[in-house]
């Protein structure tokens, strides 16, 4: 039954990345890769939620394969952030490249805690 959670998770997580980096990116005439910030930062408020709810007592584990490690796995994107920041750093773009790791990092950690302490709130 885990492995169906996460299987469905994954067909929500998947193409809602797609998607959103598709429509995100449209919208920004810049090499930044904003669509692939966008769901970075999204994942971690979701994963920064979803940790909170756990330890409050309020998400199950089928809550947390399914959204965490489902939608979360799917929708997040390490290997496509590392390869757009290389890219950037190839292309000379050097300044966005730090960017993007300085502001990814940064904004997604801030994310996690954000989400953490809006769900401490509503269940502690």
């Amino acid at each position: 039954m885990n492995w169906v959670l996460v299987i469905v998770g994954g067909m929500v997580g998947a193409p809602l990345r797609y998607l959103t980096d598709r429509a995100v990116q449209s919208r920004h005439d810049t090499v930044f890769p904003w669509g692939t910030f966008a769901v970075n930062v999204v994942g971690c408020l979701i994963l920064g939620l979803l940790t909170g709810a756990a330890v409050a007592g309020a998400a199950s584990s089928h809550l947390q394969l399914l959204l965490g490690t489902g939608l979360c796995g799917a929708l997040t994107t390490y290997s496509t952030f590392s390869y757009e920041t290389l890219r950037l750093t190839e292309d000379g773009a050097r300044l966005y490249a730090a960017a993007n790791v300085i502001a990814s990092v940064v904004v997604g950690l801030g994310a996690a805690f954000a989400g953490v302490s809006v769900a401490e709130a509503l269940w502690a």
